[in-house]
C-alpha cells in the first residue's frame, strides 16, 4: 500500500470560467458532499497517521480511466446546394430557337442552347475561346478543341497545341454530325467552354430572343454545402477535413471540407458586423433530392486518439495548483493530481492515471 506524505493536496474551488478557456466542471454535489470529501482526504493525511485516505463514505457514483478517441467538433449553419452560378454568354448573332429546361444537366458535347436551329455545344476547359481556330493556329486554345474532339471520338490528329489538316477533317466531321454548316474551322460564339458538366440554374432568354447577351446561368452538378464561417473559427477547419451534415429532415451525411476561402467578407447586422470566410463542404450519399436547403454542419476541429479519459466531473481543483481526481482502492479513496488535454463529449484526457482506475463521479 503506498504511503502517504503528510504534507498534503488541499482542494479549492474551481477558478471562475474566464481564467481557463477549458470546459471544466465542478463537483457540484453540494456543500456536504465537498466537505465529506475533505473530511476524508483529512484522515489519511492528518497527524502522525500513514496510509491511504480513508473513505469517510461510499462515492456517490464511480467510473473507470478508459483509453478512447476524443474527438472536438464545431456546429455550424450552412446552405445545401449546387455551389457558386456561372453565365453563360451567347456571343453571335441571331434568334435564340432552343433553350434547355431548368435543372437539367448538360455535358461534353451536348448543346447548351441554339441559335437559328444550330446547336451550340459544351466543351470541357478552363480558358475561352477568343479567336477562329482553324488551319495554322497554334495555342493552348487548339490543345483545348483538340482534346475535347478526342473525348468525343474523334480520331487522325495528335492532341497538342496546334491546328493541321488532320484537326480540320475532324472538325468537319464533328460539325457534320451535329448538323451545323461544315467549315473546318471553329469560332468563340460557336462552342460553350465550362470546366465541367453543367446544371442550368436560371434562363435568362425566352424562345425568339437575340442570341447575344446572358442566355442562362448554370452550376456544377455535384451538391455541396457552402458554410459562412466567422474568422475566429478559421482555424478550427482545413481542407480534407472530415464533417457530418444534418438534413432538414433529421437525416444526416458524410461531408469533407473541400475548400477554405482566403477573402474574408464583412456583413452587416444591426449595430454588429460579422466577418466570415466561405468554405466549401463536399457531401456524398444524398438519397433525397434537396436541390437547396438549410443545413447544420458539424465540423471534426480536433482529435485525440489512444488517450486516457475520466468523466469531467471527475475533475477536482488542488489548492497547490491544477487539478485532481479522486481516486477510489477497495473501502479506500486518495487524490491523484492529473494533467488535463482535450475536453469533448462530456470526458477529459488525463495524465497521470493508469488505465482501469476507479474514480468518483458527484451525481
Amino acid at each position: 500500500m503506498t504511503k502517504v506524505e503528510e504534507s498534503r493536496p488541499t482542494l479549492r474551488a474551481l477558478p471562475p470560467r474566464g481564467r481557463r478557456p477549458l470546459r471544466v466542471l465542478a463537483w457540484t454535489g453540494g456543500v456536504a458532499l465537498l466537505a465529506a470529501a475533505v473530511t476524508a482526504a483529512a484522515l489519511g493525511f492528518g497527524g502522525d497517521s500513514a496510509g491511504p485516505a480513508a473513505a469517510g463514505r461510499t462515492p456517490p457514483a464511480t467510473a473507470k480511466v478508459t483509453r478512447t478517441t476524443l474527438t472536438e467538433t464545431k456546429t455550424v449553419d450552412g446552405t445545401l446546394g449546387y455551389g457558386e452560378t456561372t453565365t453563360i454568354t451567347g456571343k453571335s448573332q441571331g434568334t435564340i430557337t432552343w433553350l434547355p429546361g431548368e435543372g437539367s444537366t448538360i455535358t461534353r458535347g451536348h448543346g447548351v442552347y441554339s441559335v437559328d436551329a444550330d446547336r451550340r455545344p459544351l466543351l470541357y476547359g478552363t480558358m475561352p475561346l477568343y479567336r477562329t481556330l482553324e488551319d495554322g493556329v497554334s495555342g493552348r486554345d487548339v490543345e483545348l478543341l483538340e482534346r475535347n474532339l478526342d473525348k468525343l471520338g474523334y480520331t487522325g490528329f495528335d492532341v497538342d497545341n496546334t491546328f493541321t489538316w488532320a484537326t480540320r477533317e475532324a472538325v468537319e466531321k464533328w460539325q457534320d454530325d451535329l448538323g451545323l454548316d461544315v467549315t473546318g474551322k471553329v469560332l468563340p460564339g460557336d462552342v460553350v467552354v465550362a470546366d465541367g458538366p453543367l446544371r442550368v440554374a436560371d434562363l435568362k432568354k425566352t424562345l425568339g430572343d437575340p442570341a447575344n447577351g446572358p442566355v442562362l446561368t448554370a452550376t456544377g452538378t455535384t451538391r455541396q454545402v457552402l458554410v459562412n464561417l466567422d474568422v475566429a473559427d478559421e482555424h478550427l477547419v482545413n481542407k480534407g477535413m472530415k464533417a457530418t451534415v444534418e438534413l432538414p429532415d433529421g437525416s444526416t451525411v458524410d461531408g469533407r471540407v473541400a475548400g477554405v476561402g482566403k477573402v474574408a467578407t464583412e456583413t452587416a447586422g444591426g449595430d454588429d458586423t460579422t466577418t466570415t470566410v466561405e468554405v466549401t463542404v463536399s457531401v456524398s450519399g444524398l438519397k433525397k433530392s434537396f436541390d437547396a436547403a438549410p443545413v447544420d454542419v458539424t465540423i471534426v476541429s480536433a482529435r485525440r486518439e489512444n488517450v486516457l479519459t475520466v468523466p469531467v466531473g471527475a475533475l477536482v481543483a488542488l489548492a497547490e495548483g491544477g487539478y485532481g481526481v479522486q481516486v477510489v482502492d477497495g473501502a479506500t479513496t486518495r487524490y491523484a493530481a492529473v494533467e488535463t488535454g482535450m475536453f469533448a463529449d462530456g470526458q477529459v484526457e488525463v495524465g497521470g492515471l493508469q488505465e482501469g482506475m476507479t474514480v468518483a463521479v458527484p451525481k
